[in-house]
């Protein structure tokens, strides 16, 4: 192996590195709050989607969420076994799931309402102030939207 080819492979050297341990502690630093609420990460950004709009199909939910549906659909189903949500299939097509809001579903709303304000507070606790946050919302954006569109993307 060359010289550069053993850099490469260094941890230190690593964006996706990088993204995937910045995710994994913002993610972290919400179960607190989520478990208050009984529910996960990913039901969290689902049930986000459904306070915006109810009932939306599943497909919108996968992607709004950037997620395949065979990923989506059991979170679907155990959010309706928890209550949450409600999944009827679509009059038009049947292939198509809807899902829409139950009473205990909207009601979390008001509950999770103080969740953004709380994991503000958690970063400005440890140093971080709202400018950097707001700075990295655009890059973020920009590698989300050339990653989404790219075909067969490998290596950066």
């Amino acid at each position: 192996m060359t010289k550069e080819q053993t850099e490469q492979l260094k941890l230190d050297n690593q964006l996706c590195f990088r993204l995937y341990t910045a995710s994994r502690l913002i993610v972290q630093s919400y179960q607190p709050y989520l478990s208050d609420l009984g529910i996960t990460y990913t039901q969290y950004l689902a049930l986000m989607v459904l306070w915006e709009k109810s009932p939306v199909k599943v497909s919108e939910i996968s992607s709004r969420l950037k997620l395949e549906s065979n990923t989506v659909t059991p979170l679907v189903k155990r959010m309706e076994a928890q209550g949450l949500v409600k999944r009827e299939k679509g009059k038009q097509d049947g292939r198509e799931t809807i899902v829409s809001l139950t009473q205990k579903g909207k009601s979390l709303e008001k509950e999770a309402a103080r969740i953004p304000s709380c994991l503000s507070g958690k970063l400005h606790s440890c140093g971080i102030q709202d400018e950097t946050m707001l700075a990295m919302v655009p890059c973020l954006d920009d590698l989300i939207a050339k990653l989404s569109s790219a075909e067969g993307v490998s290596t950066f």
